[in-house]
């Protein structure tokens, strides 16, 4: 009984202390190693009895075609064939442990391996000597090419995985579906050109850099009547065969158990027709070669090569990155699970740091084999492990079979899989109609990837499309609001003409900032009719000129208003010497009575009339605003304000509302009272103010009472944000 009336919470701490912490550091490494290991999060979800037979069926046909893009996509790369199954194995072991994606299918990608080729030709041309680097000495030019392609696939994954621990992963939203959509359609163009040369059976350089193409296809076409005919009828015989079959898989896939695997087919028969017929020695044809058993020992990255390339595997780990979380993020929302872009990104860097210490090169997803993995019923990574066992048993004990396979097969199944990429161009008629910014970007993103190659196409495609956005921004849409009849509902006066009389409604669409407070100010003069400024320095010029007449006689007050004894116009080039005295409010203390400047007024002076007396600002779609914008709303309400025009703001987000207040927004003229929490409310208190300028015929619903900041929120928090102290130095105590 002693124990239990002295017990507290502090003495169980301290007796239990050990027993909590080792509680707290088990649960915080179980958070971890879920974090890094998704893995383990739906390996004990996995249901054995359900998904290992569709597992192992996707995996097997992923795995076989797999092997054979592996071959292909290495010619983009400019390397030997059989360097393609490394990436289709090694990447692909390490995403299954870290990957959150369980659909794609990791491996080579078309666009990187055609980038990666670039980097590779440059570096070590066909013809003429390699670059000078230090670690090319005693190396043949396919070990330099290797060397090459390894060193930069380091690079690429040392920057997705510092860009996944910084927690980095949204940059790729910055890479729009119109952009990708250029983009992959000019390395498609580039991808065919580049596979021409197998196809043709031509002996054609590599060539890197702007106009790359324009010299490829020069060389291609000098040389085309030499063209190997053998290789050409296995292109077209191999390319009309797949293209027919995918089509029967396309029109046919719901009667399909799993897609027809033509390209493997039309491979072993290629294979077997090479080998029967000797085409290498009977008709001169390019083959594969001998293909290597196993996997050679880890080699490091050459450092003088990350040095030289750096610059150019950051796009390559964006356009990797970019790639994958897309195609893995359709699949997610399919299937009904998450994907982390940030442990995407932590993925993808392993993947490629491990798989270049064996010589493969960058890996991505393919969206080909991607889809065969899933529509074969592929269900988590184990089908991606199957594939690369399948890959793994090629690389070390049926390789060789592929030995007489022909480079033009290579090249034809290369060709007629970038179907889908160049028939991306029918977008460019729809983007027209639709969002033509979109179209430029586009246009310009393809057409400068083709011409000045795929890095450089990419900058100038994220510049246009950043700048499509800027100027979006800067010249917004602004637009006059009326109010359809019967309603609390104010749409576009264009489309609706009841407007109150003397009140002006206008919408400001888009935050304000420093690049379009100028243009958000000139259309709203442009809405209001008027200038407010000049308007108030004309009445202050009026003022001192009717203060003169009075003090010198000319002008006289009556019981009737101002006498005039004598004329004179004001002209704007009167008084120029205290230009900042007519910015000020007019001062009414010197002369008998208030002017109504919508009167005619004494010694023939003109002043430009104000047809409205209210002005209400729509600021629901403001999101922000920055000190330029904050000091410029501020003198142009003041503007108005001395010119007797009310302003009101309506619908305004509480951030601004803080921000404004933080930036001394408020002072003697500016007032939080004129804040309204919708448009209606500040509409009814307008003509509730101001009854003589309601339209009789016009019927304004009430469906509720008006309510404003200043009479109706005291218990709010923005009430008492109003009312809190103001910052230091105060401009206004409220």
């Amino acid at each position: 009984g002693y124990f239990c009336m002295n017990f507290s919470p502090h003495s169980f701490f301290i007796w239990n202390k050990p027993l909590i912490i080792k509680n707290i550091l088990m649960l915080l490494a179980k958070t971890a190693a879920l974090s890094l290991l998704p893995v383990i999060g739906w390996m004990k979800i996995y249901r054995i009895n359900e998904w290992l037979l569709s597992d192992i069926v996707s995996g097997v046909s992923t795995g076989l075609v797999a092997v054979l893009q592996g071959l292909a996509y290495c010619l983009l790369a400019s390397l030997p064939p059989w360097y393609g199954l490394f990436t289709a194995f090694f990447p692909v072991v390490t995403y299954f442990f870290l990957g959150t994606s369980r659909h794609i299918s990791v491996g080579p990608f078309p666009v990187l391996c055609l980038m990666i080729g670039s980097i590779v030709t440059r570096l070590v041309p066909d013809e003429g000597s390699p670059a000078n680097i230090t670690g090319f000495e005693n190396l043949t030019r396919d070990e330099q090419r290797v060397l090459v392609a390894s060193s930069v696939t380091f690079t690429v994954g040392v920057m997705q995985l510092a860009m996944g621990i910084l927690q980095v992963g949204f940059v790729v939203m910055y890479l729009s579906d119109t952009l990708v959509s250029g983009f992959t359609t000019a390395a498609a163009i580039h991808i065919l050109v580049s596979q021409l040369k197998f196809v043709l059976g031509l002996t054609v350089p590599g060539i890197s850099g702007p106009l790359a193409i324009i010299y490829t296809l020069e060389i291609i076409f000098n040389k085309i009547t030499s063209s190997n005919v053998c290789d050409v009828v296995i292109s077209l015989v191999i390319m009309v065969v797949v293209f027919i079959v995918k089509e029967l898989n396309d029109r046919f896939k719901s009667k399909l158990p799993v897609p027809i695997p033509v390209e493997v087919i039309m491979t072993v028969i290629a294979c077997g027709v090479s080998y029967a017929f000797d085409f290498k020695t009977r008709y001169g044809i390019d083959v594969v070669g001998h293909i290597p058993k196993g996997y050679e020992p880890p080699v490091a990255p050459n450092l003088p090569i990350l040095q030289e390339t750096a610059v150019e595997a950051f796009p390559m780990a964006i356009v990797g990155f970019a790639v994958a979380f897309s195609v893995a993020k359709v699949y997610s929302i399919k299937h009904d699970y998450t994907i982390d872009g940030n442990q995407e990104l932590i993925a993808f860097g392993v993947s490629n740091i491990f798989g270049a210490s064996f010589r493969s090169f960058v890996a991505s997803t393919a969206l080909s084999r991607s889809a065969v993995q899933e529509s074969t019923g592929g269900k988590t990574q184990v089908a991606g492990l199957l594939s690369a066992l399948i890959v793994m048993i090629v690389t070390l004990a049926i390789g060789f079979l592929l030995d007489p396979l022909p480079k033009s097969v290579l090249g034809a199944v290369v060709i007629i899989n970038l179907k889908g990429m160049i028939m991306q161009a029918r977008e460019i008629p729809y983007l027209w109609k639709r969002d033509k910014p979109d179209c430029a970007v586009w246009c310009v993103t393809c057409l400068a990837s083709i011409l000045l190659g795929l890095d450089l196409g990419l900058a100038v495609g994220l510049g246009v499309e950043l700048i499509c956005v800027v100027l979006r921004v800067q010249f917004p849409r602004c637009s006059v609001l009326a109010n359809i009849k019967g309603t609390d509902i104010y749409k576009d006066r264009k489309d609706y003409i009841y407007e109150p009389e003397g009140v002006k409604i206008f919408r400001i669409p888009s935050p304000i900032f420093f690049a379009n407070m100028d243009f958000f100010r000139n259309k709203l003069i442009e809405a209001l009719g008027f200038i407010p400024l000049r308007v108030l320095r004309k009445r202050n010029k009026a003022l001192r000129k009717i203060k003169k007449l009075l003090k010198k006689g000319d002008l006289q007050w009556t019981s009737k208003g101002f006498l005039n004894t004598s004329c004179g116009t004001i002209n704007d080039s009167e008084d120029e010497s205290n230009v900042e005295d007519l910015d000020q409010p007019t001062d009414f203390n010197d002369l008998p009575a208030c002017i109504d400047w919508d009167a005619e007024l004494p010694a023939n002076i003109i002043i430009p009339r104000i047809e409205i007396h209210s002005l209400v600002l729509d600021f629901a779609a403001v999101s922000f605003l920055d000190i330029s914008a904050v000091n410029g709303l501020k003198t142009l309400l003041k503007e108005l304000i001395r010119v007797e025009v009310e302003v009101y703001i309506v619908a305004c987000d509480p951030y601004v509302l803080e921000k404004l207040h933080h930036c001394c927004f408020f002072d003697d003229e500016v007032h939080p009272s004129m804040f309204f929490l919708t448009l209606h409310d500040a509409v009814l208190h307008i003509l509730e103010k101001h009854p003589a300028h309601a339209e009789k015929e016009h019927n304004y619903e009430k469906p509720f009472r008006w309510r404003h900041v200043g009479v109706r929120a005291r218990e709010s928090r923005l009430y008492r944000l109003f009312t809190s102290p103001p910052c230091t130095p105060p401009l206004v105590q409220i």
